[in-house]
C-alpha cells in the first residue's frame, strides 16, 4: 500500500511516499530556516507564503522521484495538528483537493503520532513499548499499547525540553534555531562546570522552568564572566540525563522491555548516545533524517490509521490540544 504524506505544520514543507508504513520510497523536505533567522523564530505569515510557493512543485517532484502518479497512491495522509493553523491549512487544503480529485481516502494525522511512527520507518519495531516524545512543543512519556492505542503517562508541567533548549540558546546569544546551535556550542564545553537543578516533580512528569530560571540568574549574576560553552554543555547534560532517567523508570514501572524516543530533540547526539547506553532494555530511535518534521512519518502514520473512519467533509485542522488528543477516531487513546 503506497501512501502520499504531506506535512506543513510549521516551517518545513515536506512530501513523501511510504509503502506499507515502513519502506520510504521518497522523502522530500524544503526547510524555511533561512527565511526565519532574521525574526529569531518562525513568523507565521512568512511560513504560510513559503509553503504555498513550493507545495505544488514538491508534490510533483516527489511523484516524479518515485516514478509514480497520483493514481498509484492508495491513500493520502496529511498533518492536521498540532501546529501553526496558518501553515497546517496549506497542506490540508492541498491534500483534501487531491483526495477529492483522484478519489483517494484522506487520513488526518496527529503530528505527535507521526513522530512516534517515525520509529517504524525502515525498522522492524512493533508495539508495545514506552516512548519518550521530545520536541519544541511537547515532552511526554507515552505507553504505546498498539499501533492505534496510546496512553500518555507523563508530561511536562511547563516548558517542553526543545523549547528550553531554544530559550537557553537565545539567552546565550545564539542564532535561530537555538537548540541545534546550543548543541554545537556544547561540544567544546565542560559538562561538569556548573551544577544545575533538576525539576522535582512526579517521576513520570517533567519540569524545565526551574532549570531555565537557574541558568538565567547565573548569566545575570556573572555578566560576561562565564564560559558560554561550559554553560551550554552543563545545561545539555542536565536535560539529557533527566530524559533518559525518566523513560527508563517509566519502562520498568510499567513492565515494558522496549523504549523508544521520538521528536526533534532526539536528533541531539548526546541524548542518542546516552539512550544507546541503556543496557537492560531494547532501545529504538528514528534515523536522524526522520527525527525532525518530515512527511515520511506522516505517510507511515497514515498507513497504520487507514482503517479508521475519517470523513473528508468533517475533517479539519487544529493548533493545540493540551492533552494532544483531538484525533477523536482513536477512541481508546489518550493521544
Amino acid at each position: 500500500m503506497k501512501v502520499l504524506g504531506i506535512e506543513t505544520s510549521c516551517d518545513e514543507t515536506a512530501v513523501a511516499i511510504v509503502e506499507d508504513g515502513r519502506k520510504v520510497l521518497v522523502n522530500n523536505i524544503i526547510s524555511q530556516i533561512e527565511l526565519h533567522k532574521e525574526f529569531g523564530g518562525v513568523k507565521p505569515s512568512v511560513a504560510k507564503y513559503a509553503h504555498e510557493e513550493v507545495i505544488d512543485d514538491l508534490i510533483l517532484k516527489t511523484l516524479s522521484d518515485a516514478r509514480l502518479k497520483m493514481n498509484d497512491m492508495d491513500l493520502i495522509a496529511v498533518t492536521v495538528g498540532p501546529g501553526l493553523v496558518i501553515s497546517l491549512l496549506v497542506g490540508f487544503k492541498k491534500a483534501k483537493e487531491l483526495a477529492i480529485k483522484y478519489d483517494k481516502k484522506l487520513v488526518g494525522v496527529n503530528h505527535l503520532l507521526g513522530h512516534i511512527c517515525s520509529n517504524y520507518l525502515e525498522s522492524d519495531l512493533e508495539p508495545p513499548f514506552i516512548c519518550l516524545l521530545a520536541s519544541g512543543g511537547h515532552t511526554q512519556i507515552i505507553n504505546v499499547k498498539s499501533y492505534t492505542d496510546y496512553e500518555i503517562i507523563g508530561s511536562t508541567l511547563d516548558d517542553a525540553c526543545g523549547e528550553a533548549f531554544d530559550k537557553i540558546g537565545r539567552l546565550l546569544g545564539l542564532p535561530y534555531p537555538g537548540g541545534p546551535n546550543l548543541e554545537k556550542l556544547a561540544e567544546n564545553g565542560n559538562l561538569r562546570a556548573f551544577m544545575l537543578p533538576e525539576g522535582k516533580v512526579n517521576p513520570f512528569d517533567f519540569s524545565f522552568s526551574g532549570l531555565k530560571t537557574a541558568v538565567l540568574r547565573l548569566v545575570q549574576k556573572s555578566g560576561d564572566n562565564y564560559n558560554r560553552a561550559d554553560l551550554a554543555a552543563s545545561f545539555q547534560e542536565n536535560v539529557t540525563n533527566t530524559l533518559v532517567k525518566k523513560i527508563t523508570f517509566a519502562a520498568k514501572e510499567t513492565g515494558n522491555k522496549k523504549i523508544v524516543i521520538a521528536g526533534g530533540v532526539t536528533a541531539n547526539k548526546t541524548l542518542r548516545r546516552k539512550f544507546k547506553e541503556v543496557s537492560d532494555l531494547e532501545t529504538y530511535m528514528p534515523d536522524l533524517k526522520y527525527c525532525t518534521d518530515n512527511a515520511a512519518m506522516i505517510a507511515g502514520a497514515g498507513y497504520f490509521l487507514r482503517d479508521i473512519n475519517q470523513p473528508v467533509e468533517t475533517m479539519d485542522v487544529f493548533a493545540k490540544d493540551p492533552s494532544c488528543i483531538r484525533l477523536k477516531t482513536l477512541s481508546k487513546s489518550s493521544l
